[in-house]
């Protein structure tokens, strides 16, 4: 860009709300990360999305042979491989997010000066958190689609409704994205950054992902239902299955707090960290 283009939108943005915060052009950053996928990031994109696929065929019909059918709501029984798909379908957006949104989002943060170059332009805090979570939705969608498009076929996921598993790995890329760029913020070293890793494989593990919560005692299944993989499950898994619920909306509303939070604070901490 020019220096008198962006003299000229500076100048256009004064007097507007949010002024210094937010320029309305995320779509730059989007365009540098698309760049950056252009250059060989995509190959770290394409293990992500062989990584759920290995996983179903491995224990969907491996271990599902041993498993046989389990039921997920009263009168309504699944086929192992139907019970964990959603799962490894929400798991999946998970993981995309959180490492786009963390060990990426560090090495710009801390190494390579890409967002106090950002900054220093016409960009606010928010055009940044805006477009790395965005390039984070983008990540889930392929990821989402890919998978979709995959078990379908086999008879997996069942109706229409099982499309609505797009958008729901969407939503839950969104949140992760958002608050995983929260942490990153504040993380000081390699040490920090080490304990996504440590609180991801348990979240997978634990979720419901791999079998069902009435398995457990009272008391650990209250404290994983309050866990946010649990609820990206329930939402996949029951669009998956066509069981429409009023319940969906309630892990609905736990994305968008934590949506609404992570960007909130995600746009302060930038703002104190680069334009003191």
């Amino acid at each position: 860009m020019k220096t008198s283009d962006a003299v000229l939108i500076a100048e256009s943005l004064k007097g507007r709300f949010a002024e210094g915060t937010y320029s309305r052009r995320a779509r730059a950053v989007l365009e540098h990360r698309r760049i950056a996928f252009k250059q060989g990031h995509w190959i770290v994109v394409a293990s992500g999305f062989v990584e759920p696929i290995l996983y179903l065929f491995s224990f969907g019909y491996g271990v599902g042979k041993l498993v046989g059918k389990i039921q997920v709501t009263p009168g309504h029984w699944v086929t192992y491989a139907q019970f964990i798909a959603p799962a490894l379908l929400a798991t999946s957006a998970m993981n995309g997010a959180i490492y786009d949104s963390t060990w990426n989002v560090y090495f710009r943060l801390k190494y390579d000066g890409t967002y106090k170059a950002m900054l220093a332009t016409s960009l606010g805090p928010l055009d940044v958190a805006l477009g790395e979570i965005g390039w984070a939705l983008f990540r889930g969608l392929i990821y989402a689609t890919g998978f979709t498009a995959i078990v379908m076929p086999l008879g997996i996921i069942k109706g229409w409704y099982g499309l609505l598993a797009i958008p729901a790995a969407v939503i839950i890329a969104f949140a992760f994205a958002s608050i995983g760029m929260l942490y990153t913020t504040y993380a000081k070293s390699f040490a920090q950054m080490d304990w996504v890793n440590v609180v991801m494989l348990p979240l997978f593990l634990f979720s419901g992902s791999l079998y069902p919560l009435s398995i457990y005692p009272d008391w650990l299944r209250y404290v994983i239902e309050a866990l946010p993989l649990y609820h990206g499950i329930q939402i996949v898994r029951c669009l998956s299955l066509g069981i429409i619920q009023w319940s969906l909306l309630l892990h609905v509303a736990y994305f968008v707090v934590m949506i609404v939070v992570g960007l909130t604070f995600t746009t302060k901490r930038m703002r104190a960290l680069f334009m003191r």
